[in-house]
């Protein structure tokens, strides 16, 4: 369960915010607090897993709340929301680490977002030694697409792509017998004469075969994969 702080001098917002956050799944509001010092105390006392933090208090600001709880060691996550948009300010709490900032006014969806991925972040930090994908998860780096399969990773001629190969030879290498470059084209959506330009490359590297199908007039070239 993430337990969260919500940081707001006006009590009307801070309830706002406060369902939003119960509206998530695996959130709960452990507090609320109206000024910065209340919010160093409650942190502090309660150890929250997120402060969600305003950056207009009454007492100081937000980002001096955010600069003590740093220097303070604290393990805690904050979200900054809030109206201020000021470029000086946002890359301020950027360079304080915030896990989030998001500009009043903002829809639930938002919010839930950013403390998915707070959760995220956490569950990919949770083994004592990580791999890459993990500290990738963590910082919110979505996983790179798989490049071209082996099927299609030779060099290929100039005009030929390595992600239409591969779909290409995959057609090829599924198939039940040997097929046509038209009935590969039709089945992949491209052009015929395309499609075959692909077979005879995969034929002239001995990925693939060819034999003719001869009928009444001009014989059909059929393709397999070689397996």
């Amino acid at each position: 369960m993430l337990e969260v702080l919500v940081v707001d001098d006006d009590p009307m917002v801070a309830s706002v915010h406060s369902g939003f956050v119960e509206a998530v799944g695996g959130c709960t509001v452990v507090g609320t607090a109206r000024t910065g010092t209340e919010a160093l105390e409650m942190v502090q006392r309660l150890r929250p897993d997120v402060v969600l933090l305003d950056l207009y208090l009454p007492d100081v600001s937000g980002l001096e709340v955010l600069s003590r709880l740093r220097s303070a060691g604290a393990d805690v996550e904050v979200v900054v929301i809030s109206a201020a948009r000021e470029a000086a300010t946002v890359r301020e709490a950027l360079h304080g680490g915030v896990a989030g900032y998001l500009i009043k006014p903002f829809e639930a969806r938002q919010l839930a977002e950013r403390l998915q991925r707070v959760q995220a972040a956490r569950r990919a930090l949770a083994p004592e030694v990580l791999d890459q994908a993990d500290v990738d998860r963590a910082l919110g780096i979505p996983a790179a697409p798989a490049g071209p399969s082996p099927r299609a990773a030779a060099a290929l001629p100039k005009g030929l792509s390595p992600e239409t190969a591969d779909l290409v030879a995959g057609a090829l290498d599924g198939a039940s017998a040997a097929v046509s470059a038209s009935e590969v084209a039709e089945g992949l959506g491209l052009s015929r004469v395309a499609v075959r330009r692909y077979l005879e490359h995969f034929v002239a590297e001995r990925r693939a075969r060819v034999r003719l199908r001869y009928g009444g007039g001009r014989p059909e070239r059929l393709y397999e994969w070689n397996r």
